[in-house]
């Protein structure tokens, strides 16, 4: 009776740890910046304390928009350097879930420096996961497995960008081994909607969060934002826990 309280407490500590949601992806225009404010959006929702790390730091659209509404970080992960501030920061911020936006050319320095936050991940009782934006490109499940062979401790979902086609177009991806081998580590693999063009025109031309545009956009597009959102929001529910 005692082992079986004692294995309870420990599960639920578990499940209780803080995470790190590394926006990852290809090379580049594959939709990590709207992951980011999606994901952003989704666990501002349910009140929890926030950090954004903004990575893509020559071009930081998603920083510009968040930096009035909550605690941001701009780091660049080009160098050994990036990394470590990276893991300070977190560890300055335990009491926050962490976003992390990366930038395109991240994806070289991943494999150089990595472990140092992967290293660091049980001193900060922090869980990573990856939401790995894909196109409908080789490049992005190369990279993919390039990142998954350098971080083998975050937990990997795949995010199909529904502005590139519906899920079943990514047949790339959808027939691959590298999808067998993310759903059998416990990935899922999700497909976020597509929003309409002119919505998302305004929201990255204006760098607005998703909860000011929603207040402040034309009404017909706050309404095709509100029903996206709703949409989304059964997509994150798999992935962000």
């Amino acid at each position: 009776m005692c082992r079986e309280r004692v294995k309870t407490m420990a599960e639920d500590r578990a499940d209780n740890e803080r995470r790190i949601y590394w926006i990852g992806g290809s090379k580049g225009g594959v939709g990590k910046s709207m992951m980011t404010l999606v994901t952003l959006d989704y666990v501002l929702s349910r009140g929890d304390k926030v950090l954004l790390v903004e990575c893509d730091t020559s071009n930081p659209d998603v920083w510009t928009a968040y930096k009035d509404h909550l605690n941001s970080a701009l780091i660049d992960l080009d160098d050994a350097d990036g990394w470590i501030q990276l893991v300070n920061t977190c560890d300055m911020h335990r009491d926050s879930v962490v976003v992390v936006n990366t930038a395109a050319r991240n994806n070289h320095a991943v494999s150089r420096f990595a472990q140092t936050l992967e290293t660091s991940l049980e001193e900060l009782a922090t869980k990573l996961v990856a939401l790995w934006v894909i196109n409908r490109q080789r490049d992005s499940l190369e990279l993919l497995k390039q990142f998954m062979d350098a971080v083998p401790r975050a937990r990997v979902h795949v995010v199909r960008n529904g502005y590139f086609g519906e899920e079943g177009k990514f047949e790339l991806y959808n027939t691959s081994d590298m999808r067998k081998t993310v759903e059998r580590h416990g990935g899922k693999s999700v497909t976020l909607p597509d929003l309409a063009d002119r919505v998302a025109d305004d929201i990255y031309t204006k760098r607005l969060p998703l909860s000011v545009a929603a207040k402040t956009l034309p009404i017909g597009n706050r309404a095709e934002l509100g029903r996206w959102r709703g949409e989304v929001l059964k997509v994150l529910a798999q992935v962000v826990s």
